[in-house]
This record gives C-alpha cells, structure tokens and sequence, in this order.
C-alpha cells in the first residue's frame, strides 16, 4: 500500500483532470547544427525585415532630421530672445511666426512671377530662337549643327500636333501630385521643428542622464558645444544667402528684368542648399532674362558667374572659418562627402558634422594622445 502511494507521488500531475500527457522530454541540444541553423535564419529573416522597414519609413527619417536640423539652427535665436526676459515658448512663438511669416511672403512674391514668366517664355520661345540666329557665331553653329533648327521644329510640331497640350496635362497633374507632396511635407517639417524647439532643453537632458553621473557634466558642456556649432553653421549660411540675395536684386534691378524682388528671394532660398543650389538658382534667373533679350541673359549669367567664384572662394571661408573653425577645405570635402552619401540631407549636415568632429578631438582624442 505505502509502495503504491509512492508511485502516485511520482506521477506528473495533470492540468486538466482526467488527461496524461506523459512526462516532458530532454531539453534541446544547443550544439546541434539544426538549433545553430535555425537561430541564424531567425536572425536574418528579423534583420532583413528590419532594414526593409527602416527603407519604408526612410522618407519620415528625412524629415525628422531635417526638422531637428532647423530646430537646433533656430535655438540661438530663441536664447537671444530669451536674454531679453521673455519665457521660452514666447520666445518660440515669436521665432515660430517668423518663419512662417517668411514663407507665406516667399510663397507671394514667388509663385506668381514664376506662372507668368514661365508662360511668357514658351510663347516667346519660337521668337527667341529666331533671334539668336541673328549672332554671328551662333548662326554659323547652326549652320553646321542644325542646333537651333532642330529646337525650332521641335516646339513647332508639339504646337501644331496637340502633343505639347497631351504632354502639359500630364505634368500639370505631375506637378500636382508634387504640390501636395511638397506641401504635406513642409507642414511636417513645420510642425516637428515647433515639437523640437519648444522641448529642445528637455530632449537634451533626457538623453544626458543615459551618460554616467561622473561624466554627465563633461558630455553636457560637449553637446552644447556641438549644438552651439550648429547653430551657428545655420546663421552662417544665412548670412551667405542674404548677401547672395541682395546680389541678384542689384543685378536684376540694374538689368530691369521683371520680378527683382521674387528673384532674389528663389536665390536666397536656394543659396541655403549645399552644391546645388546656385546651379539651380543660375538656371532660373538666366532663363527669366533670356525672356527679355539674349543679351540681357549673357550678362546675367557671367555676372552670376562671377559672384559664385567670388562667394565659394572669398566669402564662405572666411565666414565658415571665423564662426566654426573649420579650414575651408575641410568644408568643400565634407559637402561633398555628404552629398554623395545621402544626398540633400547629407550636404546639409555634413559641415556642422565636420566641426563637431573636430570639437571632439581637440577636446577629447588629441588630450588622450598627448597625455598617453
């Protein structure tokens, strides 16, 4: 009797009365090929979703960075306004409507001279090239080349045969389809930049505290050093396209070509975007002169010419030098690395990157090396 109590003992109890589901087996050989096998394609099946899933979602990473950019740019204003006595988020309002102050005027004085300029130019186009048969040299081109001819004859068969009204319906609702995009993106950017401004100082504690407390200061007095230098990269570069701005409303202005102010406002925007921006900002105004006369377009184009060869090697070295310390070689190679890696964005960040760097390791990597 005490032998079959004891055997009772030892049976596994059931959950479920009534049901044996027997006694569990030996654990897995984690040494077994098929375990290691196994493991390993659950790695990679989970990484490859991953860095799908990091592609899908790269558009919103974009503008993120972007806002953050603009947010820790416009912080020096905010401290400025914030030396005057006035609470941070009267001071971010304040700098908050500024900008979109400045975009609503941007977009009044911008767009309509664009629509209209752009309609003038395609009905003066068969006009235009008609005259520059006129010069010498390019007539003898032509001559040779058929250049002009072929353009000419070109414009006349998409009039005539209803190709060129198909083709402007179709990039009518392509540049629609822009438009939006555009427009949905600039108000994420607009609303992230408001998030991000306003709790910059909370952001940044918040991630000071995941350094250890013995380090906490050192890292604090680094990262506003970095901040700082970004800020000030920012107000740099906008110094660089209000000068560039005032250059081309003189230069319109003296010209008397249409729309000075509207010009000089599409080169200030575009002056802020690293390597590309004055050769957009060159093809927009000489096409706008070449709507009054070819002359008018040549002169615009040198003139513009040589202010660019003026501002890449006079103006923005001297500025980026004094206000971040940072050899104008470095900066023409950093822009160039980050436009080559991620594009807009890279160019964007790849200065402010570069002094951070070099702010690290004056006061970090070159104290380690001369003291070791």
């Amino acid at each position: 009797m005490a032998l079959a109590d004891r055997k009772k003992k030892k049976e596994p109890k059931s959950p479920v009365l009534g049901e044996d589901f027997g006694l569990p087996g030996l654990p897995i050989n984690k040494a077994h090929p098929f375990y290691f096998g196994f493991l390993a394609t659950c790695g990679g099946l989970v990484a490859v979703m991953l860095l799908r899933s990091l592609a899908a979602a790269s558009q919103i990473f974009v503008l993120i960075i972007i806002a953050l950019f603009l947010a820790v740019g416009l912080n020096p204003a905010v401290e400025f306004i914030r030396r005057k006595g006035i609470s941070r988020k009267r001071a971010v309002a304040i700098i908050f409507a500024c900008v979109v102050l400045f975009a609503a005027l941007f977009m009044w004085l911008v767009i309509p001279p664009v629509i209209s300029q752009g309609s003038q130019l395609i009905r003066h186009a068969p006009t235009l090239l008609e005259d520059l048969k006129q010069n010498a040299t390019l007539a003898s081109l032509n001559n040779h080349y058929g250049i002009i001819d072929t353009l000419q004859n070109k414009i006349s068969s998409n009039t005539t045969n209803g190709t060129l009204l198909i083709s402007a319906f179709g990039g009518a609702v392509g540049v629609g389809k822009t438009v939006l995009s555009g427009t949905f993106s600039a108000l994420t950017v607009l609303i992230l930049t408001l998030y991000f401004l306003s709790s910059l100082p909370q952001i940044i504690s918040i991630a000071l505290r995941l350094a250890p407390s013995s380090r906490r200061d050192r890292i604090s007095r680094l990262t506003n050093g970095i901040l700082g230098r970004i800020g000030t990269y920012i107000g740099s570069q906008i110094t660089v396209a209000i000068i560039s701005g005032f250059f081309i409303l003189i230069l319109t202005a003296s010209l008397g070509l249409p729309s000075p102010f509207a010009l000089a406002m599409i080169v200030f925007v575009l002056d802020l975007l690293p390597l590309v921006g004055h050769t957009i900002g060159i093809s927009i105004v000489t096409v706008v002169a070449l709507t009054q006369s070819p002359l008018k377009a040549l002169l615009v184009f040198a003139g513009y010419v040589i202010y660019i060869q003026i501002e890449n090697y006079v103006i923005v070295p001297r500025i980026m030098k004094r206000s971040l310390s940072v050899p104008g070689l470095v900066t023409i190679i950093a822009a160039l690395l980050g436009a080559t890696l991620m594009g807009l964005v890279g160019a964007l960040l790849a200065v402010p990157m570069a002094a951070s760097a070099l702010l690290i390791l004056d006061e970090v990597v070159f104290p380690r090396a001369d003291n070791s």
